[in-house]
């Protein structure tokens, strides 16, 4: 039955159909197989269940928080910020936009956002320097996958709430890889801008610097008040995301006056979808993970596999790394958190690791999946932003999606670099 349960919705996700109609025939079709006992009203329940934490409260602030960031000037004093230190490198271009994309990230928490927002003034940039179209695209969508790993991030609220997880620690836990990547990302442009023979810009005068990093003082304050105030125990995480939306908006409302009132009516608008469809798929995706469980379809699929791993954690990391690498391949992040956190839950237990190291991986994964074909979603994403084929899209991802699973391998054999701030923060 598990065979043709997975051909059933495979063949759905094929033709077309949203995510979300996968998910219900599938928890249907276990209802009324006799793979489980439970019937529809229990899934509605698991459903309300499902998006009844009020942590997930800080999605749609954190989302609204973003696109006013993104329709107003922040992105832009973020480059000039980053352009200001690092142009007279060589590589120094894509440098900028790789470190301004995680900034931008660690401001609005949405990859999405920062392939919109740093995108567009980066692309035209980088080749009027001459750096190939393909490495542009694959550059800007993956550095913006960093924003997944610097808080804040949904994708850390959406494994939190599952994994019944503290998100703050998971904040904390994402930096230093996100800004570990950051640098791998740094040495493979500053590579790449010698071999092809591109020079690097004039340095920057302290003056320069100064100008542009005063600019910038208060957006850079976002991820410290947000950070900080949580762990200072001033807020709580859902508190900290509606602090992130009144300071988004008395920056760009009142201090930059880049976004009016009348404009925050289309913005409130677009992030109501979003959430609509993020909350619709936490919904869906519950009542179906919950089924899978009341199936014993975790215990069937990872029974051999916990037997045969036992308290080895390098095994374990690798293992769930591989199952959320390709799962997010195929289907949105979130969804497969949903579905893929519960069934790997024993295995986490089993073999003794922390969960808050467990969420930077599987988290990461996340990132690279929004970035690899066939389905990234950051790659539609950067499609329908700069009118480029789907293949000229994708076509220089490889070297990038290389650098993000060397970054794996290194998380899994030293953990502390995910639990490090943690454990500073705990004390």
């Amino acid at each position: 039955m598990l065979m043709w349960l997975g051909l059933i919705m495979l063949v759905l996700l094929m033709l077309g159909f949203p995510m979300m109609v996968p998910l219900a025939v599938g928890t249907l079709y276990m209802m009324f197989t006799g793979m489980t006992f439970f019937g529809p009203d229990q899934a509605v329940s698991w459903m309300i269940n499902g998006v009844g934490s009020w942590v997930l409260a800080a999605v749609p602030m954190f989302i609204f928080a973003a696109d006013i960031l993104t329709k107003g000037h922040t992105a832009n004093r973020l480059l000039d910020l980053v352009d200001a230190f690092t142009r007279h490198m060589r590589g120094g271009l894509p440098i900028t936009t790789a470190a301004s994309c995680a900034l931008f990230g660690a401001v609005s928490g949405s990859t999405q956002a920062t392939v919109v927002a740093m995108g567009g003034p980066m692309r035209p940039r980088l080749l009027a320097k001459g750096y190939p179209d393909k490495f542009a695209l694959a550059l800007i969508i993956n550095a913006s996958d960093i924003a997944l790993l610097i808080p804040p991030s949904i994708g850390f609220i959406v494994y939190g709430v599952v994994m019944k997880t503290s998100i703050g620690d998971l904040f904390l836990a994402g930096i230093l890889p996100g800004l570990l990547i950051l640098g791998m990302f740094a040495v493979y442009c500053y590579i790449g801008a010698v071999v092809q023979g591109i020079p690097a810009e004039p340095k920057a005068s302290w003056g320069e610097r100064f100008t542009a990093l005063r600019k910038t003082i208060l957006p850079l304050g976002f991820p410290v008040l947000v950070v900080g105030g949580i762990y200072g125990g001033y807020f709580s995480a859902v508190e900290a995301s509606a602090v992130a939306v009144a300071y988004a908006l008395i920056l760009e409302v009142i201090i930059y006056r880049q976004v009016s009132i009348r404009d925050l009516g289309p913005l409130a608008l677009s992030t109501g979808m979003i959430t609509a469809v993020v909350f619709i798929l936490v919904a869906v995706g519950a009542a179906f993970s919950q089924t899978l469980g009341t199936a014993g379809v975790p215990e069937q699929l990872l029974g051999p596999a916990i037997d045969a791993i036992g308290d080895n954690q390098i095994l374990a990391l690798l293992l769930i790394a591989a199952a959320f690498f390709v799962g997010c391949m195929f289907v949105d992040p979130i969804v497969v958190i949903l579905i893929l956190v519960p069934i790997f839950k024993p295995l986490v237990q089993s073999a003794g690791l922390d969960p808050v190291h467990v969420g930077v991986i599987v988290t990461l994964q996340a990132a690279i999946g929004s970035a690899t074909p066939p389905f990234g979603c950051d790659i539609f994403t950067a499609i329908a932003v700069f009118r480029r084929p789907y293949m000229d899209v994708i076509r220089g991802t490889p070297p990038f999606i290389a650098i993000l699973m060397l970054a794996t391998f290194i998380l899994i054999l030293f953990p502390q670099i995910s639990l490090f701030l943690p454990s500073i923060g705990g004390q």
